[in-house]
């Protein structure tokens, strides 16, 4: 904030770029909105727009049968298998009874145990049946989720040939949509950025300037922050040309903003010295010297140097004596800092 300007103003300033900021806060919240909406009045492509209806129908009901007919088979093998487990512990358990007893008909030789060596045979036997039994029963239900599993991996791969043939499709339908919703982006933000850039060249310093500088923020918001994430890459190739295009467009208005400036200047430094004084803006004048520059061109000057009433640069009169009191005061001042007498030959 200047220096040069009075204190109320430099607060009415401060308050009136808090407006600019809250206007441009509330439209780019407006913006954003809008933006975030776009997408909306597109309808959202999916996978099953682009497959083969007729052929995935009955495949999707294969396949939830097959899942179905698997996990009943599962359950089934699971169950067989636990029956088996059991017969086997029966079986190795009444085993190892026999076995134990038999040593213990040969250690005593007892004729009359013959007749239970043959029960405990045959019970043995037995065991052995329903063992054999459960192992059969255990195979079949192997086969069955085998079959259960093949039938669904094959209505797998049948359904997920038809979803690569319709994410091909989709991927373009996509794209597309994508490109439409960015244009209607650029529809919207381009116009905008227009007339920020018409903005910020002939009204940037009227009276309404918090208004416009709320809206260039806007504009510029909507552009870089709304806008340019959703840019298609298309490997990089559009977002680069973009940038070029946006840096030469900004370089070739700073380049002839300077050479304009530097012809400004020019002109302005053949004027006569009192001419130049009072084209001169005093708060302009005033600021520059704030900032130990020359109101004239604008190059580093010592203002401190007492001998120094001149710009050494562009011959612009400095510092002058007042016509009352004879008192060294600065050329661009209104009123003479001594006397008070009114100074003449000053800019407004």
């Amino acid at each position: 904030m200047s220096k040069a300007l009075r204190l109320s103003e430099k607060w009415f300033r401060f308050g009136l770029w808090i407006v600019a900021f809250v206007f441009a806060s509330f439209l780019i919240g407006l913006g954003g909105t809008i933006v975030e909406n776009l997408p909306k009045v597109e309808h959202r492509v999916a996978l099953d727009d682009f497959i083969d209806q007729p052929a995935a129908a009955p495949l999707r009901a294969e396949l939830q049968a097959m899942q179905e007919k698997r996990r009943v088979a599962q359950d089934a093998h699971d169950q067989a298998e636990l029956k088996l487990n059991g017969a086997r512990a029966n079986s190795a358990a009444a085993h190892d009874t026999f076995n134990n007893w038999l040593a213990t008909r040969h250690a005593t030789k007892r004729p009359e145990q013959d007749a239970e060596l043959i029960e405990r045979t045959q019970a043995l036997d037995e065991l052995k049946v329903l063992e054999r039994k459960a192992l059969a029963d255990v195979e079949r239900q192997q086969q069955g989720l085998l079959d259960a599993r093949q039938a669904e991996q094959s209505a797998q791969r049948a359904l997920r040939e038809l979803e690569r043939e319709a994410s091909g499709k989709l991927a373009v339908a996509y794209r597309e949509q994508e490109l439409r919703v960015f244009g209607y982006r650029l529809a919207l933000t381009l116009p905008l950025l227009a007339v920020a850039g018409w903005l910020f060249a002939k009204q940037r310093r009227s009276t309404w300037w918090p208004f416009v500088w709320g809206f260039i923020y806007f504009a510029l918001f909507a552009f870089f922050i709304e806008l340019v994430p959703y840019l298609p890459s298309y490997g990089g190739y559009v977002r680069y040309a973009v940038g070029i295009v946006v840096t030469v467009l900004v370089g070739r208005y700073a380049i002839i903003a300077l050479n304009h400036y530097l012809e400004k200047q020019k002109q302005a430094e053949a004027m006569p010295d009192v001419e130049r004084r009072k084209e001169l803006s005093y708060d302009t004048a005033l600021a520059r010297l704030a900032k130990k520059v020359c109101p004239g061109c604008e190059r580093q000057v010592d203002l401190t140097n007492t001998s120094i009433d001149y710009c050494p640069h562009c011959g612009i009169c400095l510092f002058d004596h007042c016509g009352r009191c004879q008192e060294r005061k600065s050329a661009f001042a209104r009123f003479c800092h001594a006397c008070g007498a009114v100074a003449s030959g000053v800019g407004g």
